[in-house]
C-alpha cells in the first residue's frame, strides 16, 4: 500500500556539487536552511550576504548594486526606533551606528561580487512575489524595517515581471561568472501575513515564472529545485511543520535536504559527509568527567581525525 505522492526526481549528471565546488546561497529563510546544513557539512558556502531576502526584486537589486561596485551613502539608510536601517538589507545588517552600518553595507557588497564571480553554484530561493514599494521613493524594498505602513504600497509582483527579473539576474551573474550553474527554488514556508489566498497567488506566480524562464529561454545552466512541491505532497501534513504551523520543522528540513543532496551531491561526496558528521557529533558529546583517560583519549582519536580530513581539504575547519 502506497501512504505517499511522491515528487519525481532525476539526478543531476554535470557539474554536482562537492568538496572543490563553491556554494552561494540567496533568499529566503529557507535557503538557510539548505545552506546551514551545507555548512555543517564542511561545503564551501557562503549565504545571505544582505541577510534573508524574501523576494526576486530584493535578490535583483543587490546582485546589480554588488556587480556594478554602486556603494552606499548617507542617501541610502535612515534612523528609526533607534537604529540606522537600510531598506535593502535585513534588519540584522541594522546598527545604532550610521558608520558602522554603511560599512557592513558595502563590506558585504564586496562578499557578494566575489562569491558570485567565484561560485560554482548559485541558489536561489524565492519566498513571495509581494512587495513594498516606499512612497517617496517609488523604490520596491527588501525589509520595511518596521516603518508604517502608510508610507508604502503594497504590490503583488506579475509574472512577466518575475521572469524579467530572473533574466537580468541570470545576465548579470553569467556576464561576470559564465560558467556557474543558477539553481532556483521556492520557498515551502507560508507567508500567511499576506493572507491565506494572497499566499498561494504569490508561491503560483514565483512557480510559473521560474518555469516560463527556464523553459521558454531554454537556458541550459539553469534548473529548478521542487523544495515547495515536496514539502506541499510529499509532507502533507502538520507533523512535518514547526509550532507556529508556517515554517519545516526540523524533520522536514532533514528530509528535503535528503531529496536535494540525492539530486544535486556527488556520490564521491558522502564517505566525507558521514567523516564530518562523525566528528561534529564528538565535538558536541557532552562531558561529565572530561579529567577521565577514556574522555582524554576519545579527543585525542577526534583530533586525529580532523587533522587527516584537515589535510585532504585544506577549507575545512572546526
Amino acid at each position: 500500500m502506497k501512504l505517499q505522492t511522491s515528487i519525481p526526481l532525476k539526478k543531476q549528471t554535470k557539474n554536482l556539487i562537492d568538496y572543490q565546488s563553491k556554494v552561494f546561497l540567496l533568499g529566503s529563510c529557507f535557503v538557510e536552511n539548505i545552506g546551514d546544513k551545507l555548512s555543517y557539512f564542511k561545503f564551501q558556502s557562503h549565504q545571505n550576504p544582505f541577510g534573508v531576502l524574501f523576494h526576486p526584486k530584493a535578490i535583483e537589486t543587490l546582485v546589480e548594486r554588488a556587480i556594478k561596485e554602486d556603494e552606499y551613502t548617507e542617501d541610502d539608510v535612515f534612523f528609526n526606533n533607534e537604529q540606522w536601517h537600510c531598506f535593502d538589507a535585513h534588519s540584522q545588517l541594522s546598527n545604532t551606528s550610521k558608520n558602522t552600518l554603511l560599512t557592513v553595507l558595502n563590506n558585504q557588497l564586496v562578499v557578494t561580487k566575489q562569491q558570485i564571480k567565484e561560485a560554482s553554484h548559485i541558489v536561489i530561493t524565492l519566498g513571495t512575489a509581494w512587495v513594498y514599494k516606499h512612497c517617496e521613493s517609488n523604490a520596491v524594498v527588501a525589509n520595511c524595517h518596521k516603518v508604517s505602513q502608510s508610507y508604502f504600497t503594497k504590490e503583488l509582483l506579475s509574472v512577466n515581471e518575475i521572469t524579467d527579473v530572473l533574466r537580468n539576474l541570470r545576465h548579470k551573474i553569467k556576464d561576470l561568472n559564465p560558467t556557474v550553474s543558477v539553481i532556483f527554488t521556492v520557498s515551502p514556508i507560508r507567508h500567511i501575513k499576506d493572507g491565506f489566498i494572497e499566499n498561494t497567488q504569490s508561491k503560483a506566480h514565483l512557480i510559473t515564472a521560474i518555469h516560463d524562464f527556464i523553459m521558454k529561454f531554454s537556458h541550459q545552466d539553469c534548473y529548478y529545485f521542487p523544495s515547495y512541491e515536496i514539502m506541499m505532497d510529499e509532507l502533507r501534513d502538520y507533523r512535518f511543520y514547526a509550532e507556529d504551523m508556517i515554517h519545516p520543522n526540523t524533520t522536514a528540513i532533514n528530509y528535503i535536504w535528503e531529496k536535494f543532496q540525492l539530486v544535486w551531491l556527488s556520490e564521491n561526496v558522502l564517505p566525507v559527509m558521514e567523516e564530518v558528521d562523525a566528528i561534529q557529533k564528538g565535538m558536541a558529546h557532552k562531558v561529565f568527567n572530561p579529567n577521565s583517560e577514556t574522555h582524554i583519549n576519545f579527543i585525542r582519536k577526534l583530533e586525529l581525525k580532523k587533522e587527516a580530513l584537515q589535510k585532504k581539504f585544506q577549507h575545512i575547519s572546526f
